[in-house]
């Protein structure tokens, strides 16, 4: 509704009630934040080598898009690279509108070169670090960044406000073509190599050879608090961190406040986010120190990134000139201890610290009954090798692959969402899939002798406005790894977690229902299991997938598919006109 006000015409009194009522309309309905994205190539030089990436706006990492809860979002995709592309909005819930997820052939066609398509959404009782990705083969490894959600005007933090907010983001640096990479795996059946190096917001630091000029910096006063929003943006590799002699805060997981503790080293899985409070020394140092990443995997024989990226945390000089270097090599340098890279025990208790807030303004509303219960299997596996060739999988007349409920999903050539809403799904997806693995066997012993999965494209039905408990187990037929799972466009409670096969008799009486931690990717553990409850409340197609994403390539994936409910607000809404063609 438009409503014209000449401010002459009104006393000064009602002139502000005015301003004050359209302040007010603003701060609850938001305003509209529009960006422009054009994914162009770029050349980038890392490790003294060169290559051409692909960018948003030439930038590496990509822009920080910033909002409040309740804006609305529009960002134009302009795809002026060689690639096809789409692009997801990590943890953003898109209520009704699974148009704008973005995960190629699920929600959507890709954006093919030359063509452009507009995300809209509105960001719905968010509020925090979440961040946008390329979601379509392996090109995320270069197209990606942060997305900062701030709260609505006039609402604080659940802390002490930060002094400053820095987001740090971990990715990996692939000095070959990673689309390259993964298509010669792809040929060979084999695990595909492995990434160079490790960065912080786009820099490998000075442990790499020909880089100590790509270092990342953070420059910190005395006895200020600053805010880091971290997130692992990395393609395969889940990362502990930690900065020497120092402690963090963490009081944010995947954009859902946590109750605050504090730690020296923490982990961060592929597609999470952590919000952690960085408390500088009260007096000047006289030191810098290492912020440091390393992997976390307990693949072995298997290969990984085993290489640690650095930054520094270095503190201004009180009485230093605005001149000044900023960077004193004189001084000493510090580096944290962080754990062994297969830590498993690390893991398990740095996640069972993670709690809701569970306060009146920030319940947990976790569902306390449940009408769909599933029990789902992770892991990797095995397809045969075609006929007369040779394979480099765990034996030569293998190649890898990777399940749920010993499905390996296979991408459809239209997107299943637009298949779903026109009614024309035959051939397309198959509604059908398992609610619990078929043939039951010892999920975490010896590996039974047949390692061979099923494939297929097949979704998981249920009604509007179920509870759902879903079960997820890993196995170990190839050996254990951890792997961490993100459902899209919900968040979901981590009820229970362990290690060994779920007892399904005795582990749900030791369910958290209380302040159970709130996320959209949880690591199931290596040898081990995780119970997550959702409510279903969003109509459409969701994503549902490992974020390795050479585990992803593999099949270790699968969609679920929400009906529309009967009230107009529970239906998916019509797509845009503008959506992208197969």
């Amino acid at each position: 509704m438009a409503m014209a006000i000449s401010a002459s015409a009104l006393p000064c009194s009602l002139l502000m009630a005015a301003l004050m009522l359209l302040a007010s309309i603003v701060e609850v309905q938001g305003i509209t934040r529009y960006y422009e994205f054009n994914v162009t190539m770029a050349n980038v030089t890392r490790l003294c080598s060169t290559k051409s990436i692909v960018t948003v706006n030439g930038q590496f990492p990509g822009p920080e898009l910033v909002a409040r809860e309740g804006d609305r979002v529009v960002v134009r995709v302009n795809n002026h690279a060689q690639h096809n592309i789409s692009l997801h909005w990590h943890g953003i819930r898109q209520l009704r509108t699974g148009w704008a997820d973005g995960p190629a052939y699920i929600t959507q066609c890709p954006i093919q070169t030359g063509q452009s398509y507009v995300y809209n959404y509105t960001i719905t009782g968010q509020r925090g670090t979440l961040w946008w990705h390329a979601h379509i083969s392996w090109l995320r490894a270069t197209v990606y960044g942060p997305m900062v959600i701030l709260p609505k005007l006039g609402v604080p933090y659940p802390f002490p406000a930060p002094y400053k907010e820095v987001p740090v983001i971990f990715g990996e640096w692939w000095q070959a073509d990673t689309e390259v990479v993964i298509q010669q795996a792809l040929q060979t059946g084999g695990g595909p190599n492995v990434s160079d190096a490790h960065t912080i917001n786009g820099l490998p630091g000075p442990l790499y050879n020909c880089s100590a000029k790509d270092t990342y910096k953070l420059k910190v006063r005395p006895g200020k608090t600053y805010m880091l929003r971290l997130i692992n943006a990395a393609l395969n590799d889940e990362l502990f961190f930690s900065i020497a002699n120092h402690s963090l805060t963490v009081v944010e997981v995947d954009a859902v406040y946590v109750k605050p503790f504090t730690v020296d080293t923490l982990l961060i899985a592929p597609g999470q986010t952590t919000n952690v409070l960085l408390t500088a020394k009260p007096f000047y140092p006289a030191a810098n120190y290492y912020m440091s990443a390393v992997t976390y995997s307990t693949t072995r024989p298997g290969t990984f990134d085993n290489t640690t990226v650095a930054g520094i945390l270095e503190y201004e000089f009180p009485d230093a000139p605005a001149a000044a270097p900023s960077f004193n090599k004189a001084l000493p340098l510090y580096k944290p201890t962080l754990p062994a890279l297969n830590d498993t025990n690390f893991v398990g208790n740095f996640t069972a610290k993670l709690r809701s807030l569970a306060t009146k303004q920030y319940p947990a509303a976790v569902p306390k009954t449940v009408d769909k219960r599933f029990f789902f299997t992770v892991g990797l596996g095995t397809h045969p090798c075609p006929a007369n060739t040779t394979c480099q999988g765990p034996t030569n007349t293998t190649q890898f692959a990777a399940s749920v409920n010993n499905v390996s999903f296979v991408l459809p050539t239209k997107a299943l969402l637009h298949s779903h809403f026109t009614g024309l799904s035959s051939g397309v997806y198959e509604p059908d899939f398992p609610v619990a693995p078929l043939v039951p066997f010892n999920y975490t012993g010896t590996p039974p002798n047949n390692t061979n999965v099923a494939s297929g494209t097949k979704l998981m039905v249920i009604p509007y406005g179920a509870s759902v408990e879903l079960v997820m187990q890993g196995t170990s037929i190839l050996g254990i790894e951890s792997h961490p799972l993100h459902l899209h466009g919900f968040n979901f409670f981590v009820v229970g977690q362990g290690y060994g096969n779920y007892d399904p008799v005795n582990d749900p009486a030791k369910f958290n229902l209380v302040d159970p931690v709130e996320r959209n990717t949880v690591g199931v553990p290596a040898g081990g299991w995780v119970a997550i409850r959702f409510l279903a409340d969003n109509p459409g197609v969701w994503f549902m997938h490992c974020h390795l994403e050479v585990h992803t390539t593999w099949g270790l994936r699968m969609a679920w598919l929400v009906l529309d409910g009967s009230l107009p607000h529970q239906k998916l809404l019509p797509p845009p006109s503008d959506m992208p063609k197969c």
